[in-house]
């Protein structure tokens, strides 16, 4: 269950890939992603033995270097959803969409926030269906009553800081940076929809 839309997600990169070729920092932004997410799913995100492996090669826990008092990998994941493919959405909205300044930063944040809130449903739904412990161990909350929320800002979070790092780095080297932010802003068609563009349609026919 826990890889079902990681293989769904990997079925639509094959099908358009003749179509739709992304960089080679979208692909191994990706691939990165889909390690993490299957080293989670093979152990059950809150049983993910990171603390062990990381004693092993320093003596020492990651938790409690860090203060951490639960197993934090569904967190770190959550973070990297966003941080690792808000990036490749980018390309989409920018190569297929055809967004260009404002729109192309806020959009792939917008679309990661909204995935991000519209998987912890998904994971709601099956802990509701299933019940029990198969459940439990799906959704992963570890007696956390605010897990989907903190999991959401996580993604957003990751998001954010890698749209302001793209920002960042094209308003260094992109010319028409500030042009093309504010071009984007602009309004392009100064007559209103809504009601009159549907009345517009209705004298068309």
């Amino acid at each position: 269950m826990e890889n079902a839309l990681a293989v769904a997600g990997v079925v639509l990169l094959a099908v358009f890939h003749q179509r739709l070729v992304f960089s080679r920092i979208s692909y191994t932004l990706i691939f990165i992603f889909l390690c993490l997410h299957t080293v989670g799913a093979h152990y059950t995100y809150g049983d993910v033995p990171y603390d062990a492996w990381f004693r092993k090669v320093t003596g020492h826990t990651l938790n409690s270097l860090l203060g951490w008092r639960r197993n934090n990998f569904d967190r770190v994941v959550h973070f990297c959803y966003g941080f690792l493919l808000a990036y490749p959405i980018r390309e989409i909205f920018l190569r297929v969409v055809n967004v260009r300044g404002f729109w192309g930063y806020f959009l792939p944040l917008d679309l990661t926030m909204s995935t991000s809130m519209v998987y912890e449903l998904i994971e709601w739904a099956v802990a509701a269906i299933f019940g029990g412990d198969m459940g439990q161990a799906y959704l992963g909350t570890q007696g956390d009553e605010w897990d989907a929320q903190k999991d959401m800002a996580l993604a957003s979070l990751g998001a954010l800081i890698a749209m302001s790092i793209t920002a960042l780095i094209n308003c260094r080297l992109q010319r028409d940076f500030a042009r093309e932010w504010a071009e984007s802003l602009r309004v392009k068609r100064q007559a209103p929809l809504g009601e009159d563009e549907l009345a517009r349609l209705l004298r068309q026919k």
